[in-house]
């Protein structure tokens, strides 16, 4: 089995709704830059972004991109999945974290055992609520307070650059392969189902409910194993509340 091709080779970026082709032409190219093939879209606003003219010297990286219908789909392979946000004045649920060293060498690490995505958000809004739910933790770009805003192929340069200059901390390194994004999901939306059959989520609250059941899973930083046999206990309770119900 032969290794990865650029020391980036784990790194996925996730483009969650993204609007204008000459964008996404220019991550591609910023993406060319340091070496990172991988791009993924989840539900873009238009699909005739191909042929953007913006990404020069990058057109491999266009012609490969895969398209998703939602991020749990974009990020289902993934062992780590980091949200990146300008902040503002949102109160976030997620852990946050400035684009640093320290933050980039977490990241490097990660990627020593697993498939790594990096979302970044629709140029109008960013990423919502519900896209940080799918987010391990958040990514900060220290910009100057009265302009915090970047350009959708600005921000992935940055970070890419932050990355790119990191070491991996092998101190910190796991020998036990993490849980896949997609694994999680599975248990998230089992758990979620028979909290609903229980009584436990109330009529109203099934957004935030599921929000929650989400972000709980993701805070356990489960490993492989260990989320087969939750998936297991989980799918025979929901089994038997069906089976009541």
């Amino acid at each position: 089995m032969s290794g990865p091709t650029s020391e980036l080779e784990n790194l996925v970026v996730v483009l969650v709704r993204p609007r204008n082709p000459l964008n996404i032409g220019a991550v591609a190219r910023a993406m060319s830059n340091f070496g990172v093939e991988h791009l993924r879209l989840a539900n873009p606003y238009t699909t005739a972004f191909r042929e953007a003219r913006s990404a020069v010297g990058a057109s491999s990286v266009l012609k490969n991109a895969q398209d998703f219908r939602s991020v749990a789909d974009a990020v289902a392979d993934c062992a780590l999945v980091v949200g990146t946000t300008a902040v503002r004045n949102r109160a976030l649920q997620n852990p946050l974290r400035r684009l640093n060293p320290q933050s980039a060498s977490a990241v490097r690490t990660a990627m020593i055992s697993g498939r790594v995505a990096l979302l970044f958000g629709s140029e109008k809004i960013g990423l919502t609520n519900e896209d940080f739910t799918y987010c391990h933790w958040l990514l900060h770009i220290p910009t100057h307070e009265q302009h915090i805003s970047m350009n959708l192929g600005q921000a992935v340069a940055v970070c890419l650059f932050g990355l790119s200059s990191a070491v991996a901390d092998e101190k910190h390194r796991t020998h036990d392969d993490p849980a896949l994004s997609g694994e999680i999901e599975k248990i998230t939306q089992m758990l979620y189902e028979s909290l609903k059959i229980s009584g436990y989520v109330k009529p109203g609250n099934d957004v935030v409910s599921e929000r929650k059941v989400r972000r709980l899973l993701l805070r356990l930083n489960l490993q492989a194993m260990d989320a087969k046999v939750l998936m297991g206990m989980v799918r025979q309770i929901v089994w038997k509340l069906r089976q009541t119900k």
